[in-house]
């Protein structure tokens, strides 16, 4: 599995020789209920991450867990460290930065951490148009949300410390796991977040007493292999989609709102009338 820390200088030379997609999991260190790590994001990006460089027939390189993100609202639990948005904004970009002086143009920011969703993509579109090459955002949850959607039996989809992530656990890290809590994790009531307006909400507000939303109790260490295999297998699709890859648009180019024809391929008659 390629990943970035395994490897020396001279291999990482030649893969970005061989354009390899470079796949950043953002992620956070924040509190996962009374029976997960805090580090539970981080290490579900990183394994998904390089699995997923592992399947890819593009040649591939996964980077360690950007571990903190955005994850104010998860203060009210304890045990989390945050950033806010210019912050994970700058190490973002110190990320492009160093990839573009290590000669890779192309990158992959693979979201695991719900709260860092609207940065993450946001400084996917910013990076591209300062860097002068490819960058994506995805989270993996939603890439493989059908999929996954087939393996949990006690809810539709991912949600915190969950039978999602708990599966997850329970197959990467068992150990990690206290199983012994898990029946306790359960939370009750909560504010759910809408859908057309944004707005703070707490997990205090959104999963009282354990900081838990989903239920962890039907998590298993065989639907944790599963859901991998499904996460992975979708980001590694994602890296062979050329049509994800193409050169972004140099909008912020000096004049370049004035050659709106010449894009387009339009003689100077029909650009008149546009």
């Amino acid at each position: 599995m390629p990943a970035w820390a395994d490897l020396a200088a001279p291999e990482l030379r030649d893969l970005a020789r061989a354009d390899a997609v470079v796949l950043c999991p953002v992620a956070s260190l924040e509190q996962h209920g009374p029976h997960l790590p805090t580090w539970t994001d981080s290490l579900i990006g990183d394994a998904v991450c390089r699995a997923a460089a592992g399947r890819a027939a593009t040649p591939c390189v996964s980077l360690p867990p950007v571990w903190t993100g955005l994850s104010e609202h998860h203060f009210p639990f304890g045990g989390t460290i945050s950033l806010d948005s210019s912050a994970l904004f700058a190490v973002l970009r110190g990320i492009a930065r160093s990839l573009q002086a290590c000669g890779f143009r192309r990158l992959f920011l693979v979201n695991t951490h719900g709260g860092n969703t609207e940065a993450v993509a946001l400084a996917a579109r910013e990076l591209a148009a300062e860097f002068a090459m490819p960058v994506i955002a995805a989270s993996p949850w939603r890439i493989a949300a059908s999929a996954v959607a087939q393996i949990l039996t006690a809810q539709s989809g991912v949600q915190h410390a969950c039978e999602a992530e708990t599966s997850l656990l329970l197959h990467l890290a068992p150990h990690l796991v206290r199983a012994d809590r898990i029946a306790e994790s359960v939370s009750e009531g909560g504010i759910a977040a809408g859908e057309v307006f944004a707005r703070a909400l707490s997990f205090a507000e959104r999963a009282p007493r354990t900081g838990v939303r989903g239920d962890p109790r039907a998590a298993t260490a065989e639907k944790g292999a599963a859901i991998l295999e499904a996460l992975a297998s979708g980001v590694a699709r994602a890296v062979e989609d050329a049509s994800l890859w193409r050169q972004p648009d140099p909008v912020w180019r000096a004049g370049r709102g004035l050659d709106r024809g010449q894009r387009l391929g339009l003689g100077a008659r029909q650009l008149d009338r546009l």
